[in-house]
């Protein structure tokens, strides 16, 4: 038995997948609330807020992208935001320590890579539920980050340093160009080498990918070792952009990276999504919280919004994929 492929397109004229499809949506009601926010207000076009647009997006697709490699295979991933405040702290330490922003870099992304591999390990080795094995771990890292930092706040980083995550280049901040070479790699690697192809083919259909030779529990590791080292990076981003890290700088970051890749059209069910698509729930989701900010309605009701966008992404998604069945 064999996973199907996809059917071949069209010979008569040309024709558009049902991914490219949703990518486009998406990126027509960003457009449609950057006509909407430009209207309603005259701040939103200014430089200055434009760029930070730009920045804050980069910032959560950093998050969100490795997210979406487990979402493909029908997993979940609810560890990101203590990943990166666990990732944070311990790199912050070591660049007062040492001065030393290589370093840093390498112990932030590495200890993301740790907690990745061992939520792979959870999942695929002791056979946890994804939900539960990140949940746990969320917990877990937490009790680590507040038990080192012991209520200490580490902060004053070289600029060489911070240029990561406050500098620009040709007037463009830094992150942005991070975000564009990830964007690139991680399109190339999901839609165009057979790694890709077999997470698409785990989320779409576990049982089939498994009988046609598929090493399930090497790919999930993976996904889930990819999520981790992209949590270390945002980390380090995060940490160069804030000059400042404490204990709780992840608490309030797995919701808005979870609500990114389902409002960029990833399935919750798995197999099907894109990283483009990520990207531009990345920019949905920020569009609508520079536009609370902009007409200053209180941060709390910002989760709020968060969670509603989030309830109508699925909902949304499993309108469609019936829609598709029928």
């Amino acid at each position: 038995m064999s996973v199907s492929s996809p059917p071949m397109p069209s010979t008569v004229g040309p024709s558009l997948s049902p991914e490219f499809i949703q990518v486009l949506y998406r990126l027509l009601a960003a457009a449609g609330l950057c006509f909407a926010l430009s209207f309603l207000s005259d701040a939103f076009l200014t430089t200055g807020n434009i760029l930070n647009v730009l920045r804050q997006a980069s910032l959560l697709f950093f998050m969100a992208a490795g997210l979406t490699l487990v979402i493909l295979t029908g997993g979940l991933d609810l560890s990101v935001g203590a990943n990166i405040g666990l990732s944070a702290c311990l790199a912050a330490s070591v660049l007062k320590a040492t001065d030393s922003a290589t370093l840093a870099v390498l112990v932030g992304v590495s200890v993301g890579l740790a907690v990745g591999l061992v939520n792979g390990m959870l999942v695929t080795v002791l056979h946890i539920p994804s939900f539960i094995a990140t949940y746990g771990m969320l917990w877990f890292v937490h009790g680590i980050t507040f038990a080192f930092m012991a209520g200490e706040t580490v902060h004053g980083f070289p600029q060489s340093f911070r240029f990561i995550g406050s500098g620009f280049v040709l007037g463009i901040p830094v992150p942005v160009f991070v975000m564009l070479g990830f964007l690139a790699l991680g399109t190339f690697l999901t839609r165009w080498t057979t790694f890709g192809q077999e997470i698409y083919a785990i989320g779409a259909n576990p049982e089939a990918a498994r009988l046609s030779g598929i090493p399930i529990r090497r790919r999930l590791i993976a996904a889930y070792v990819a999520s981790g080292g992209m949590a270390g990076l945002a980390s380090i981003v995060f940490l160069a952009r804030l000059n400042s890290a404490e204990g709780d700088i992840g608490e309030s970051l797995t919701l808005p990276a979870i609500a990114a890749v389902l409002i960029g059209g990833t399935s919750l069910f798995g197999g099907v999504g894109t990283l483009l698509g990520t990207l531009v729930g990345a920019l949905i989701l920020t569009l609508v919280l520079n536009g609370m900010n902009l007409f200053a309605i209180h941060t709390n009701w910002q989760p709020l919004i968060t969670g509603v966008i989030i309830v109508l992404a699925v909902y949304l998604d499993m309108v469609m994929r019936r829609h598709l069945k029928a």
